[in-house]
């Protein structure tokens, strides 16, 4: 016993080892092998090689019986040390082709796939045991392990069944081979160390078999030949069994076809999957046969899996799975399961499947099946506290070291904890304790903390509260049980003041063709969303013009009853959504058109705080990173949330009060920049990749050479809700010179292509609607000019042919995205441009000829009569285009000798500029400033309530005489 080292053990499993070391070394011994010897060898190389070996036999009889009745296989573990490296799955699909080189018939290949899965097992057991490996190299190598013997055997069974019953053919005679699915922990790369494994069959297209003694179909021949896989996999022999195979997760169950052609696959999932089978195909993994056809079918699945939004339903699915497997534990007595157990490994892995059913749609890294690294991200992605996800972290190791524990003893698939102290003591010595109170203790910190934040995500929220009287009223109001008197009274009490219209509309919604066409489910959550919408409504000021806003919301999500559950799981969302849409037509509309905003009023205190503008380039960047460079309907998809959910955000901030007029155009200003410096971008990628880069005048590539330049509201950092973009695209190429890529064009037709494929970016309607709109009349000559134009071209038509409206045009732009050395030379440029020396009568009469024509074809009809009771903010007398008209007059004006006011493109920087200099309003300047700050300001209320821009007459009098008196005194 020289050889073992037993001095760490409890004298109990030292005094069993010992009898078990005997009886290895007498096996050995009969085989002439001298095991002491190997031992000795490799215990001065490797040093604590023997008290290693006496871990593995303290924790696994298995590898204490392999090595009993096969010494010679640890003699070969030894004599190539192979217990102390990894073995990658090259090495392990190596080893196992050679075990299978002379295999002739099907016993034959059972007796060498247990052989070679024993070995390895051992192998496993002893790094793992001894910590020689980490919880994720046992898991993986265990894979790796179960992936080649799966694909091995179905290559030699495949093989044999051709030359017997002929190869299957599609109909265009291209040979079929069999596609195998792993599932659960085999499909995520997680296997256990005594785990079986969930397989699902499936083959590409219908057909027969050719070449064969007789003709038989693809089903049947692809059926025989799953059978036969599982016979060799599963059947137990005289050398024990490779892995357990269980065909339950199969379409149909027990009772459907053991294999099935692609097209069956996806009409099941598409007519019939529920969704435990969401749940289980989140891990799905082609392991084994035709693996290109294979990715074909985990395509063709995934939108089963993951749908394009935010997906609360399968709260509820998951809960009452949870409660179906609490019942089972219950009945038979599994509370001391590792893995079903309350704060078991079960608990961790709905968590972290959780977000990736509900967010794994749009956030495509949550789609990776490794559960460790799905916590990390959901730790990054700030969807868990960090505290949390360490923990769960920390308890989902232990934990699935606990099991390996337990299924290595005996290599039974178990997760009981053991009862007996002897079985106990082995069981914590192995996970590195004393004994097996402080182990136990360890446990209980681990599953502890793993329920609290299982209970915390999973739990009804309404299981701890009462259903007081006040709820059952709601309820019964919305499900018409309670009579119209008794009705109308509950509403007039509860705020609601146009009673009988709020009774009449709601009664239209419940008795309307849609609501009664729904799906049970949905009506269900229906039943059950209505009264807490009710509810929090009868909470707000003007409870029945509220509820009438928001019932086309109601509408929006009767088909996508997900949302419902978002906000019945989330009462804080639901709070947040009542408040806004009290406070903004416009927000309710929003929420109606694209219910997916939901998401954004699940963290109160982000919804209420608006990115600067890094933070906002930054975190696009990294949401488009996130998707494949050639997922171009993704990357809209992206962008246009992008959009709508920091719009949102903007809107919240400033109905509440939080954010003033300025920072708020300042603020969706910077969104639009943002988002098309990354169209740019992504179109520039796009275009370089098909045809290479342009080039630049005099020689060098164009790496972009090219900017968009904003006109009007985004020009000049005054961007509404509902403001599109006036656009300018400017390039520095050579548009003679051929792209220096596989397939050239010409300079000129690359930026023109590139700037239709940016306007496609930006105006295409996908499911989340269009980005912006865009308006491209003011590049050099309107509609009939280039799409894009060159800096020096644009330069000649601004100083040889463009219109004094153009010049005024030219104060509100700026450079706003592209290449950065461009858009400084273009700035310089507009500098130049604004500060020429003009006649300012010849211009007087040109912009106030301009005012007359947009005032003509621009006023309302009822804002022109000046009898009218209505002012019209922006092009009303006295209006905001007044103001801006005498802006851009005052720098065309005087420029040339102030060039200060060329610097700025926003209209109140202008006029303080004005004001400093003491030019042009004198000390009306700042009050002109005023006035416009107020008009803007309505305009914005208006427009969020989704109103006319228009006022009574009695309002801004004093401004309003103010404009016009300026303007006679100026421009007349």
């Amino acid at each position: 016993m020289d050889q073992l080292s037993l001095d760490f053990l409890p004298v109990e499993l030292a005094e069993q080892l010992a009898s078990h070391w005997t009886s290895i070394r007498l096996a050995a011994e009969e085989q002439g092998l001298a095991l002491d010897a190997a031992i000795q060898l490799r215990a001065v190389e490797q040093g604590e090689l023997g008290k290693q070996l006496a871990m593995a036999m303290v924790g696994s009889e298995f590898f204490i019986d392999q090595c009993r009745r096969n010494p010679a296989m640890l003699m070969t573990l030894l004599q190539r040390d192979l217990l102390h490296r990894k073995v990658n799955a090259v090495e392990l699909r190596g080893s196992l082709a050679k075990f299978l080189a002379e295999v002739e018939d099907f016993d034959q290949l059972c007796r060498a796939i247990r052989q070679f899965r024993n070995r390895q097992m051992c192998r496993i057991i002893f790094r793992d045991f001894n910590r020689l490996a980490s919880m994720q190299d046992t898991t993986a190598e265990l894979s790796a392990l179960a992936d080649c013997c799966i694909d091995l055997s179905l290559q030699w069974l495949y093989q044999r069944q051709c030359a017997d019953m002929g190869t299957p053919v599609n109909e265009a005679g291209m040979p079929q081979r069999m596609v195998v699915v792993g599932m659960g922990k085999l499909g995520a790369g997680e296997l256990n160390l005594s785990s079986d494994i969930d397989l699902i069959f499936a083959f590409p297209e219908r057909g027969q078999t050719r070449g064969g003694k007789k003709e038989i179909d693809n089903q049947t021949f692809f059926l025989k030949l799953g059978q036969q896989l599982i016979k060799a996999l599963d059947q137990h022999t005289a050398d024990g069994f490779v892995f357990r195979v269980d065909m339950r997760l199969r379409p149909w169950g027990q009772s459907g076809a053991l294999a099935l052609n692609f097209d069956a696959f996806e009409a099941y999932y598409r007519d019939h999957g529920r969704e435990w089978e969401r749940y289980a195909m989140i891990k799905a993994r082609i392991v084994a046969g035709d693996m290109l056809n294979g990715e074909q079918l985990m395509g063709m699945l995934r939108p089963f899996v993951y749908r394009k939004y935010v997906d609360y339903s399968v709260i509820d699915a998951l809960r009452s799975m949870k409660q179906m497997i609490t019942r089972e534990v219950a009945r038979r007595g599994l509370n001391n399961d590792v893995k079903l157990g309350s704060g078991g490994i079960r608990e961790i892995e709905f968590i972290a499947q959780v977000f990736q059913l509900i967010r794994g749609g749009r956030d495509v890294e949550l789609q990776d099946r490794r559960l460790l690294r799905n916590l990390k991200l959901l730790k990054e992605y700030e969807y868990l506290p960090a505290e949390a996800v360490d923990e769960l972290d920390a308890a989902y190791r232990f934990l699935r070291n606990s099991e390996h524990v337990i299924q290595g003893y005996q290599d039974k698939q178990t997760q009981a904890l053991p009862m007996e102290e002897i079985h106990r003591l082995r069981h914590a010595v192995v996970m590195g304790f004393s004994d097996w109170q402080s182990y136990s203790e360890a446990l209980d910190i681990h599953r502890s903390a793993v329920a609290m934040h299982f209970k915390y995500l999973i739990a009804d929220p309404d299981e701890d509260q009462q259903n007081d009287e006040v709820g059952k009223e709601w309820g019964d109001i919305w499900l018409g049980i309670a009579e119209q008197q008794q009705a109308v009274e509950w509403l007039h009490r509860h705020g609601f003041d146009e009673v009988d219209d709020a009774w009449r509309q709601l009664c239209l919604l419940r008795d309307s063709k849609r609501v009664q066409m729904m799906q049970e489910a949905g009506r269900k959550r229906l039943d059950a969303f209505m009264p807490r919408l009710l509810a929090a409504v009868s909470e707000q000021e003007n409870a029945s013009a509220l509820l009438l806003r928001m019932i086309p919301f109601v509408e929006a999500v009767l088909r996508r009853s997900a949302y419902m559950v978002l906000l019945m799981e989330n009462p804080q969302a639901l709070e947040q959504l009542v408040i806004l849409c009290a406070a903004s037509r416009w927000i309710a509309k929003q929420l109606a058109d694209r219910p997916a905003l939901l998401d954004e009023l699940l963290n109160v205190e982000s919804l209420y705080t608006v990115p600067d503008k890094q933070t906002l380039a930054d975190e696009l960047r990294t949401q488009l990173l996130r998707l494949p460079e050639d997922d171009l309907e993704g990357q809209m998809d992206v962008l246009r949330y992008f959009r709508s959910a920091h719009v949102l955000h903007v809107m919240a901030s400033e109905v509440t009060g939080r954010l003033p007029l300025m920072k708020v155009s300042d603020y969706l200003t910077f969104i639009a920049e943002v988002i098309l410096q990354q169209v740019i971008d992504l179109a520039w990628a796009a275009m370089t990749l098909k045809h290479g880069r342009p080039q630049r005048q005099g020689g060098g590539a164009c790496d972009p050479g090219f900017i968009i330049v904003g006109y009007g509201k985004l020009g000049g950092l005054e961007m509404g809700h509902a403001s599109d973009l006036d656009l300018v695209f400017l390039h520095d190429g050579d548009i003679m010179a051929d792209t220096d890529g596989d397939k050239p064009i010409s300079g000129q037709v690359f930026f023109t292509r590139l700037g239709q494929k940016i306007i496609h970016f930006l105006t295409t309607t996908t499911t989340q609607g269009e980005l912006y709109e865009v308006d491209m009349r003011l590049r050099p000559s309107g509609n009939s000019g280039l799409l894009v134009s060159s800096l020096a071209a644009f330069e000649r038509y601004e100083k040889n042919d463009a219109w004094t409206w153009e010049h005024q045009a030219l104060v509100r732009s700026r450079a706003v995205a592209g290449d950065q050395q461009l858009m400084a030379r273009f700035e310089s440029l507009r500098r130049e441009l604004l500060c020429q020396s003009r006649d300012p009568a010849k211009l007087r009469s040109e912009v106030t000829a301009m005012r007359h024509k947009m005032s003509e074809h621009l006023l309302p009809k009822g804002a022109k009569d000046h009898s009218t009771e209505v002012f019209h903010l922006k092009h009303g007398s006295g209006g905001i285009v007044d103001i801006e008209f005498m802006v851009q007059f005052a720098v065309l004006a005087l420029a040339h000798r102030h060039n200060e006011l060329a610097e700025w493109s926003d209209n109140i920087r202008i006029l303080e500029t004005l004001s400093q200099s003491q030019l042009l309003f004198g000390d009306k300047t700042e009050a002109i400033a005023e006035a416009y700050k107020a008009y803007r300001a309505s305009s914005h209320r208006l427009a969020v309530q989704q109103r006319e821009n228009t006022v009574s007459t009695d309002q801004y009098v004093e401004e309003r005489k103010l404009v016009t008196d300026m303007w006679q005194q100026y421009l007349s």
